[in-house]
């Protein structure tokens, strides 16, 4: 074999998986059509992702502060994991008149971001429902933005989070002395000299754009799956190594 030849069959050994991987879904990601919505499916006739807030400032000071390095935002298909059977990961049972919305996460789900936020590694939980969780099930006495300021600032602030392996993010905020009347920003919880605590603008980005990771909102039938009951039954436990969702 002559080294034109190796060279030519090296380069197109490449060049085909670089072209098939890469360059094909960034052409195909980028400009995705709507999905008509079907009789029953919901109230909308296309399907358009429900995002609010300083998505595209959040998502900068997310990635900028390595959140992807230790949180994934991808509930993976059935044949590639469990992570629908994981409580609230990919969304939540049916209860009253709230239906099922678990599902796997979807190209749609990252309209509106420069880059798709899969993340590296599961030292932390997922966040692709994180906003649905912090409102249902984690702010109970204080607000959503409050407890995710709390968690910001201090990750281990409850005892039974003491093992979390989450930084402080202290540096996205201000403590001060109050002088008169406590400043609109200023949080329900008090800093260690009894001095008031506001957000910066990048934690509130930040906190914007936690709380508009939802999978909340009924997607055509082509990109939803709900499980049985039978199926969840059937579902294999989460391994034990890999941490509870129960923070952020």
């Amino acid at each position: 074999m002559s080294f034109r030849t190796f060279f030519l069959s090296l380069s197109a050994s490449f060049g085909v998986a670089w072209l098939a991987i890469i360059i094909v879904p960034y052409f195909k990601m980028r400009s995705l059509e709507p999905i008509v919505m079907e009789e029953g499916e919901g109230t909308n006739a296309v399907y358009i992702p429900k995002r609010a807030g300083r998505i595209a400032d959040g998502a900068e000071v997310y990635g900028e502060n390595g959140c992807y390095l230790c949180h994934t935002q991808l509930v993976r298909p059935t044949y590639a994991g469990n992570d629908l059977f994981r409580p609230d990961w990919g969304g939540l049972k049916a209860i009253d008149d709230r239906p099922d919305t678990r599902r796997e996460t979807n190209v749609y789900d990252f309209e509106g971001e420069q880059f798709a936020q899969i993340g590296v590694s599961r030292m932390g939980p997922d966040l692709s429902n994180l906003g649905v969780r912090v409102e249902e099930l984690y702010a109970k006495d204080i607000s959503p933005e409050d407890w995710l300021y709390r968690h910001l600032y201090n990750p281990r602030f409850k005892p039974e989070d003491r093992d979390s392996k989450c930084p402080s993010f202290r540096f996205m905020f201000d403590e001060s002395e109050i002088k008169g009347n406590p400043s609109d920003d200023a949080l329900e919880f008090a800093g260690k000299n009894g001095g008031e605590i506001t957000p910066k603008p990048e934690a509130k980005a930040l906190v914007s754009y936690l709380l508009s990771l939802k999978k909340d909102q009924a997607v055509p039938s082509s990109l939803n799956f709900a499980p049985s009951s039978g199926e969840e039954e059937a579902a294999p436990p989460a391994p034990a190594d890999e941490p509870s969702p129960a923070g952020a």
